[in-house]
């Protein structure tokens, strides 16, 4: 986790509180949308990063991306009734066969953002903060000069940092 003494120049960067490479979930361009569905319902999570085989960031993609394709595909469902509130496992594992039925042979490169913003981990909190909340993103992926993803900081690691 992040270090909780005050930093020396009064500023806490990304690196602080980021989420590490070695915690993150990531999935490759030629991953199934299948499998992705499945590890965003098991890990609880809303997203992932997207990498080549050198951790190079090639794209992202989010459950938005997969609701989407699930509207392209002809349901016309527009809630977001795949994610329903925590105790209703019945529901999302309807929701996800149902989805599962129609994004069959389709692959993550086919539905992520190429080329998201990035940050790096010595931005400044703040700075990725208030990109956080101008652009309605959930997460920014962190990467190093060569474009390697080293981490990713969140709405929730901000929220965490505010805290300290």
């Amino acid at each position: 986790m992040a270090n909780s003494s005050s930093p020396r120049s009064g500023v806490y960067t990304v690196g602080e509180f980021m989420t590490k490479k070695q915690d993150l979930h990531v999935v490759k361009p030629t991953t199934t949308v299948d499998e992705a569905l499945e590890l965003l319902v098991e890990n609880r999570i809303t997203g992932f990063p997207v990498i080549d085989d050198d951790w190079k960031l090639v794209g992202l993609v989010s459950d938005y991306d997969l609701l989407a394709l699930d509207s392209i595909s002809g349901s016309g469902r527009t809630e977001n009734a795949m994610f329903p509130e925590v105790d209703s496992t019945w529901k999302t594992f309807n929701a996800v066969q149902t989805l599962l039925s129609k994004t069959n042979g389709k692959l993550v490169g086919d539905l992520m953002t190429p080329a998201p913003l990035v940050v790096e981990e010595k931005t400044n909190l703040e700075d990725a903060a208030k990109i956080l909340l101008e652009t309605k993103y959930r997460r920014l992926p962190v990467v190093n000069s060569d474009g390697k993803l080293v981490g990713i900081i969140t709405r929730g690691n901000v929220v965490r940092a505010a805290f300290k």
